[in-house]
């Protein structure tokens, strides 16, 4: 039995980062990088297929104000749909002036010679995040949510050899502890990678240097809706963006070197940088505005030095596995994008590193469709506003949102009372998030408000006022279901 122990069930697009890893194996013919960005294409291409309510092709727009950059970026990106082969989202191309400004009328006309156009995906990260925990449990495997582990067990063998056996967890709810007996530990906590370390040998060093990233949320009209715009070369050389999301645009990154917590905190300076790269890539008549600031947040992303290493050259985004002579098995680094392929060579190593053994001789994973992506179609929605009398918007949202299993959170949706729309009364009006997700999500392992407003509806990343008004009667719902006293209640809003 595989048992994940989630402290917090944390999961935003694919990424630019490919491109610039397949320049680098160009360039310094470095076949680790070639065979990095082509795992990431097939992956990317996986993704698509398995969660197709999930994930979906997005057109990137490149603006071009140097004419000498147009074949430049065009020779790029090509060589980027070429090493994608069959598994090219869609092929690029490059467009006129005039093309660009019809496609982005907010682009920067000044010195504009033209664009080029390429393809990523796109997906539901806290939603994917989700479907995977749950397709794991439909296959055989046990979730606790919300546990932490405080300590790792270990015995002596009859080689006399110390192995660890087991972890001592805390219920961050209930706050009760119990002992996790286990033949295999596998680390894979991100930023807090280390901290697992540790509590295996106190004398290791560090092998994750964290780095915040920022993003904003702005209204809509910050991007067309079908077509994102990227920067690869900022004031300061890093890469920006903003890309239409959930209804709004989201801007970002920053990269920015911190210390590791739990609550990383965008700074008003990295906001300022961001709002300042996007009135670069804008026509003087936009007024990029503070006040256009819906929500700001922090995620950190770990770089990683193999310890197997001793230079500093292996220091990079991509993923190491590792094993102690105790056997824990630590994944660090590494994408979403690539996050089935990390989890099948980690699981490689934890059956040799701990005498495990498989069930099946090869991995089953790679076209293995993910729950809610099994009966899905693109149409499925009108069967949503035919059954249930659900407004046209929210049935396009539960259907994009949960797949084939926006049926069973339709089920749970109340009357409005009116004649039209039958069922789902909304949260919030200007989102179409509805009282029956709240239900639901308290089926799916929701163990607080936090869990529903961000990693859940992601109410909170889109517009943090909307976020604090709809809170009580989220909080309110979740008391219905979980059975919560007035007490807890009142925690889980302030």
């Amino acid at each position: 039995m595989i048992s994940p122990l989630e402290l917090r069930p944390d999961q935003q697009s694919y990424s630019m980062a490919g491109v610039r890893y397949l320049q680098k194996a160009i360039m310094g013919l470095d076949y680790e990088q070639y065979r990095m960005v082509k795992e990431a294409l097939h992956e990317r291409a996986n993704l698509l297929d398995i969660a197709p309510h999930l994930s979906y092709p997005l057109p990137i727009m490149l603006p071009v104000y140097k004419w000498w950059q147009l074949p430049y970026f065009w020779f790029g990106i090509k060589m980027y749909d070429f090493v994608a082969g069959k598994e090219c989202v869609k092929s690029s191309y490059a467009i006129s002036k005039e093309k660009a400004l019809e496609l982005f009328p907010m682009l920067k006309k000044d010195r504009l010679v033209g664009a080029i156009v390429y393809f990523d995906g796109q997906h539901n990260d806290s939603r994917m995040n989700i479907s995977i925990a749950l397709s794991a449990t439909r296959l055989g495997a046990t979730i606790a949510n919300h546990t932490r582990v405080i300590k790792l067990l270990k015995e002596t063998n009859e080689e006399g050899i110390e192995r660890l056996c087991g972890a001592t967890v805390r219920d961050q709810i209930t706050g009760e502890e119990f002992d996790v007996r286990a033949k295999c530990i596998i680390n894979a906590t991100g930023p807090f990678t280390d901290s697992i370390r540790k509590m295996d040998d106190q004398a290791l060093k560090d092998i994750c240097a964290p780095s915040m990233g920022i993003h904003i949320t702005l209204p809509d009209y910050y991007s067309p809706s079908q077509m994102g715009l990227l920067d690869p070369n900022t004031s300061d050389g890093r890469v920006i963006f903003f890309l239409p999301w959930e209804g709004r645009t989201i801007a970002g990154t920053t990269d920015t070197p911190c210390a590791v917590t739990h609550k990383p905190a965008p700074t008003e300076e990295d906001i300022q940088f961001i709002l300042k790269e996007v009135k670069n890539y804008l026509s003087p008549d936009v007024e990029v505005r503070r006040g256009d600031v819906l929500s700001a947040w922090a995620g950190i992303r770990p770089l990683v030095q193999d310890p197997n290493k001793t230079d500093t050259q292996s220091m990079a985004r991509n993923h190491i596995i590792h094993t102690s002579p105790t056997g824990l098995v630590t994944i660090a680094g590494g994408k979403w994008t690539t996050y089935r392929s990390m989890a099948l060579e980690t699981v490689d190593e934890a059956i040799k590193a701990c005498g495990l053994e498989p069930v099946h001789k090869e991995s089953q994973t790679d076209g293995l469709v993910l729950e809610g992506g099994h009966t899905w179609t693109p149409t499925m929605f009108i069967r949503l506003v035919q059954d249930f009398g659900l407004e046209s918007e929210v049935a396009k949202h539960l259907a994009h949102t949960y797949g084939d299993r926006a049926f069973s959170v339709a089920k749970l949706a109340s009357m409005t009372g009116k004649r039209w729309p039958i069922v789902g009364r909304r949260l919030h009006s200007e989102f179409p998030y509805i009282d029956a997700e709240v239900r639901y999500a308290c089926r799916e392992y929701a163990g607080n408000a936090v869990d529903i407003i961000a990693r859940r509806l992601r109410l909170a990343f889109l517009n943090a006022q909307a976020c604090e008004e709809a809170l009580p009667t989220i909080v309110e719902i979740m008391g219905e279901e979980l059975k919560w006293s007035e007490e807890e209640k009142k925690n889980n809003i302030s």
